[in-house]
């Protein structure tokens, strides 16, 4: 363990548990209670395991935010992984619903959110996948489930798909994926209102929610139907794509859900033969944009021809 990393992360304090019996606060730091693993520094990048009971939650997030902040101050990059502990008690009334959006299309944002929630889900979680990009369902196909048909429960409440571990809900399922759909904002609105409360999702402790593009009817009917814990911004590197991103991350804090963080795709090219990457775009855009608006880097992921194949086999 790099010393001057740990010692960095010894002052960050354990969150205190609310509690109606007593209101005092543990003095342990997060190193000492076990919540962080073994450290690892290569060139000027400290890898930090953090083992969380339910990622994305509040305390949790403020917490990951404060390892970060000591990281870098301790003059590291900081690199994040979470383990999830499974004996951690979800609510089953509220999942930790997690919204990923990006303010242009063609950034990979389907990708992004398909690849949390099957992360998520791989890691033993409950978890739910809902495709509100109208437009553009997408999901269906990257999941191999493009067809399928849906139907409905006792309580004529639609069941979801499920597929790799997750339960799926996408407009792609209701319409015929040969034709556009040409609908109206009212129509958007209506029919993704209605989805979200007449799907039986069942007990899921997180709620993934693959937005369209753009800040228009979808994004504000989801903000204002659902409890929204925060968004993943998805962009890439080019200016193109930054000041559609800039634009996603104010609509979210005008209506105060918080953005999690930035995710940069397409960062390089992995060649398939050398294995090199290569930067095709600018460089450093996602940091640009994350630093900014004082958000952390989630991830930098490259262009590599097998997650764009995995995507079209399902």
């Amino acid at each position: 363990m790099s010393q001057s990393v740990a010692d960095a992360l010894q002052e960050i304090p354990v969150p205190a548990v609310p509690s109606e019996e007593s209101d005092t606060e543990t003095t342990d730091d997060i190193v000492s209670a076990g919540l962080v693993g073994e450290i690892t520094v290569e060139d000027e990048t400290a890898h930090i395991p953090l083992a969380f009971g339910a990622p994305y939650s509040p305390a949790e997030t403020e917490l990951a935010a404060a390892v970060r902040e000591a990281v870098t101050a301790a003059g590291y990059e900081p690199s994040l992984s979470v383990a999830i502990d499974d004996d951690t008690p979800a609510d089953d009334d509220e999942p930790i619903v997690i919204a990923v959006s990006s303010g242009k299309g063609g950034v990979g944002k389907s990708t992004i959110a398909t690849n949390l929630a099957a992360g998520i889900a791989d890691r033993g979680a409950r978890v739910g996948l809902f495709d509100t990009d109208v437009y553009g369902p997408n999901i269906p196909r990257m999941l191999g489930v493009q067809g399928e048909p849906v139907r409905a429960d006792q309580n004529q409440q639609i069941v979801p798909v499920e597929a790799h571990g997750m339960k799926l809900m996408s407009v792609g399922f209701l319409v015929d994926e040969e034709l556009p759909v040409v609908w109206r904002g009212s129509m958007v609105d209506q029919t993704l209102t209605e989805l979200w409360h007449e799907v039986n999702w069942g007990s899921l402790e997180y709620l993934v929610v693959d937005l369209p593009p753009g800040t228009g009817d979808a994004q504000l009917t989801m903000l204002q139907q659902m409890p929204v814990l925060g968004s993943v911004v998805v962009t890439t590197p080019q200016d193109v794509a930054l000041d559609n991103a800039r634009k996603g991350v104010r609509l979210f804090d005008d209506h105060e859900a918080e953005v999690l963080g930035i995710v940069e795709n397409m960062s390089a090219f992995v060649c398939p033969n050398c294995g090199e990457n290569h930067e095709v775009f600018r460089a450093g855009g996602g940091s640009k944009l994350a630093e900014e608006f004082d958000l952390p880097v989630l991830s930098r992921i490259p262009l590599d021809p097998a997650v764009g194949e995995a995507g079209e086999v399902g």
